[in-house]
């Protein structure tokens, strides 16, 4: 079964409000520290079901191509596509703004505490939590992916982690030859 005979198929969701996508993505932004991806995916797709997995995917593959942040790329991208350049708006302020009255107020804080080692400490442990979560949530984007095509995905994976990680290739020349080739896979897969 396709994507879009699944989409077909789904119930329609109704679509959230202006104030439903600020405080939807205030949240996110309020959950997550160093990294808020895996927060969005949880609010969009497993909790609120607004949008499936594969969706989700493409809607953060295109936010990747983006200029800027990637997460602020997909709830402009998101709120734009809901209610129009509102929406847009609505969204990067619930992102945004929460955080950047917190980092304000921890700025003044941090300039004052900088020199304790317990503070050292605790950022470090911090780190380690949000690249723990970051992993986490890529595996669960690549679980969806990968459901359908598993074994042209993972030569072109393999392929690319041998070419950066042990072969040690400029990673613009790896680019260059398997985006072409992932994009080519994908269309011969798919068609």
């Amino acid at each position: 079964m396709s994507v879009t005979e699944s989409a077909a198929q789904a119930p329609a969701q109704p679509v959230p409000t202006l104030i439903e996508i600020l405080l939807v993505f205030a949240k996110v932004s309020l959950s997550g520290f160093g990294g808020v991806l895996a927060w969005a995916r949880r609010e969009l797709v497993e909790r609120k079901k607004w949008l499936t997995p594969a969706e989700f995917n493409d809607l953060f593959a295109l936010s990747q191509f983006l200029p800027g942040p990637n997460i602020v790329n997909l709830s402009v991208v998101y709120g734009s596509r809901l209610h129009g350049p509102m929406g847009a708006v609505m969204a990067t302020i619930g992102l945004l703004g929460p955080p950047l009255v917190i980092v304000t107020i921890l700025g003044f804080l941090y300039s004052y505490f900088s020199d304790s080692d317990a503070l050292r400490r605790v950022l470090t442990g911090i780190s380690a939590a949000a690249a723990g979560l970051l992993i986490a949530t890529l595996v669960k984007m690549m679980l969806s992916s990968l459901q359908e095509h598993v074994i042209p995905a993972l030569i072109v994976l393999v392929a690319a982690f041998v070419a950066i990680g042990i072969l040690r290739l400029p990673l613009p020349y790896v680019l260059l030859t398997l985006v072409p080739v992932s994009v080519a896979v994908a269309w011969w897969v798919r068609r």
